[in-house]
């Protein structure tokens, strides 16, 4: 009896695993990515440079663990974007809101045409308009007008745009958006 009670008490094993999905998070150089990833990893802010190649960071939820590879935004690498996409689940795509009009309309078409891509196409994603404190930041509302998230008539579901104020709410944002939909697939 002892046994029994002792073998319930103390010995329940280890718990089951969460789930994990794969993310690829990309965007501008600049435009916030690493700096997110880090708060949602409760990692330290300072000295965060811009990534060069790319970053896998496992992101803990309470239901979930998300594996997301950020791919650094600069010229050279973007061209290799699509090498990283295979086995994605999820799309995250960080844009600077406070950007110059050159590199806002560089991000749609970088945006468009990752979207696009036979691999990510039926994907769940989730656009952050990041740098929203920045006073030269572009509301939500300003860049649906300017067509920054038209899809070219590209069937797509899941589309979301978000204003990230607080790393709580982008971790909501991301079990919501990105890790209940990939649960249904």
């Amino acid at each position: 009896m002892d046994y029994l009670c002792f073998k319930a008490l103390c010995c329940k094993g280890p718990p089951p695993p969460r789930p994990e999905y794969d993310l690829v998070c990309i965007g501008l150089t600049g435009s916030g990515k690493t700096s997110l990833l880090s708060q949602l990893c409760s990692e330290s802010q300072e000295n965060i440079v811009s990534t060069t190649g790319f970053s896998i960071k496992a992101v803990p939820f309470q239901n979930a663990v998300l594996n997301v590879k950020e791919l650094g935004g600069a010229d050279t690498i973007r061209k290799y974007w699509s090498r990283y996409y295979q086995g994605s689940q999820g799309v995250i795509f960080v844009l600077d809101s406070a950007s110059s009009e050159d590199d806002l309309e560089t991000a749609r078409n970088e945006l468009h045409s990752a979207l696009q891509h036979p691999q990510l196409c039926t994907l769940p994603f989730l656009i952050l308009a990041n740098h929203q404190d920045k006073p030269a930041a572009r509301s939500v509302q300003e860049m649906k007008m300017k067509q920054m998230f038209k899809y070219m008539g590209f069937p797509r579901t899941g589309e979301f745009i978000s204003s990230v104020t607080d790393v709580q709410s982008l971790s909501i944002q991301l079990q919501y958006e990105i890790v209940l939909p990939s649960m249904d697939m």
